[in-house]
């Protein structure tokens, strides 16, 4: 019997799911799992690295891949009980990884876990900053019975290295409707349905993209509007712990450029105010015309 489904999406990833797959079978301490794998359209090595692995591989057309509706597909196909959502750059730090993701199932009442993500070597200090406000070392139980005072952060989910009971997944779905931040969509979903969400930084993940200052500017854009969207915006203490955290990072980073920083340390400053600014217009896009946002949008949110 199987312990979990591991859902892999991939598309030109040669560099890195070779790395992936083999940090997934050397994971220890678990039960029997397969790996399924859903590419769209490889033209390069992935599918021929992927090939020399025991899993299962199903291919769609590079035009079908939709974020929401491929994520359902791959949970469509998997069979066990819990669904290991894990991105084609990503690697597992360690071989507990998986175990630590499972251990929190042992609790019914909870419907889904996401696990730490640790900035790959060489990473700019942007997403170090990020990934230090986000995904910090204390575990984390999300009870819709009580908020805890997490404010922006209670509905921070990602599929980039989470896992969701098959049985939530199958109540709720990916909302297809949303064609970015999937994954930010159906935690509000299983939040809203009173199920709790574990943030487990021992099932951690080597993972992070570099973005300049226009990349940043558009991804806030987007996650300004998916916030709003969702009316997550307006939910308890989003803005003010949003605003707060803000803050502290704005300082952090003006006091590197002060203190004898140098051009990258000040770049930082403009990368936060970039996200910032992408951000707001984010919120408030209902303003602006639909030629404008198809522009500023980076994951082509208003196609």
């Amino acid at each position: 019997m199987l312990d979990c489904s591991i859902s892999i999406l991939t598309k030109n990833e040669e560099r890195n799911i070779g790395a992936c797959l083999d940090a997934i079978f050397a994971q220890k301490g678990v039960g029997e799992f397969e790996v399924v794998l859903v590419d769209s359209g490889s033209t390069d090595a992935t599918l021929e690295i992927a090939r020399g692995y025991p899993i299962r591989i199903e291919q769609i057309p590079a035009h079908e891949f939709h974020h929401a509706r491929t994520r359902n597909l791959a949970a469509s196909l998997a069979k066990g009980p819990i669904v290991v959502n894990l991105s084609q750059d990503a690697t597992p730090v360690s071989d507990g990884w998986l175990k630590s993701m499972l251990a929190n199932f042992s609790d019914p009442g909870v419907g889904a876990v996401y696990g730490r993500q640790v900035p790959k070597p060489g990473s700019t200090m942007e997403r170090h900053d990020t990934f230090d406000t986000v995904y910090g070392p204390q575990r984390i139980v999300k009870d819709p019975a009580h908020r805890n005072g997490l404010g922006y952060r209670f509905y921070h989910f990602s599929d980039v290295n989470s896992a969701i009971r098959r049985s939530v997944w199958e109540r709720t779905g990916y909302p297809e409707d949303f064609r970015v931040f999937e994954d930010l969509a159906i935690a509000k979903l299983i939040l809203d349905g009173g199920w709790k969400i574990v943030y487990e930084p021992d099932a951690a993940v080597f993972h992070s993209h570099e973005y300049n200052a226009q990349q940043l500017f558009k991804r806030y854009f987007d996650i300004g509007y998916t916030l709003k969207k969702l009316q997550i915006w307006d939910s308890p203490e989003t803005r003010s712990t949003l605003f707060r955290d803000f803050r502290t990072l704005v300082r952090k980073q003006f006091a590197r450029a002060t203190n004898g920083g140098q051009r990258k340390e000040r770049a930082d400053l403009c990368e936060s105010f970039a996200k910032s600014a992408g951000f707001l217009l984010g919120l408030n896009q209902r303003f602006l015309p639909l030629a404008l946002k198809r522009r500023l949008s980076s994951y082509g949110a208003f196609e």
